[in-house]
């Protein structure tokens, strides 16, 4: 089984995160900031990747620690659930519809973080959540996974469709992307030999 937990306490949160890569998109999920708690739902059903997400943050600062760490927390369980990498698919791709709004995410689990963010939000929250946040959540996932992640709204002008879009569409690129592929072996798919590094 690939599986990870990992347990992280700071001065600004505390959190307890638990991941199943070979799960069936089982979620418990508690930040304190009830849109991220729906977004993080998201990504574990429709990635099938079983999701325990546990926090107590320092939400009368504001949003960001709790945010941040929560990508940060999820991240380091899902790399090291990965292990070598060996055998899983590295790359994933979706088109995510959500109504009128359309979003595409590309990724690679190549070792070498990077985001490349073409989205925005025309609202300043959405629920009780700063939407400025959410391009920095995908760049801390992206960061502690280690994943070159591509995510661009081609069109839309609802808030919560496009947000929620681009969620699914990370949950079902990262979905491909740990798969593994019985005809590669167990191998790690890269000709160095080794992902990252």
């Amino acid at each position: 089984m690939r599986t990870a937990r990992i347990v992280r306490k700071t001065h600004e949160t505390d959190i307890a995160v638990e991941v199943n890569l070979d799960g069936t998109g089982k979620y418990d999920v508690s930040t304190g900031i009830g849109f991220l708690d729906h977004m993080i739902e998201q990504f574990s059903r429709h990635s099938l990747i079983d999701l325990t997400c546990h926090i107590k943050g320092d939400l009368h600062v504001d949003q960001h620690h709790t945010t941040e760490d929560s990508a940060i927390a999820i991240g380091q369980a899902i790399a090291q659930a990965l292990g070598d990498k060996g055998g899983i698919g590295r790359y994933g791709e979706a088109h995510s519809a959500m109504d009128e709004a359309l979003s595409r995410v590309v990724l690679d689990i190549s070792g070498r973080p990077w985001l490349v963010w073409n989205a925005a939000f025309t609202q300043e929250r959405l629920g009780e959540m700063d939407t400025e946040l959410f391009e920095h959540w995908f760049q801390s996932i992206a960061q502690a996974v280690g994943i070159t992640l591509h995510i661009e709204l081609l069109y839309g002008s609802n808030n919560h469709h496009i947000c929620e879009g681009i969620f699914k569409g990370f949950a079902r690129a990262m979905r491909q992307a740990v798969e593994l592929d019985p005809r590669k072996g167990g191998a790690v798919p890269s000709t160095k030999g080794q992902l990252g590094g």
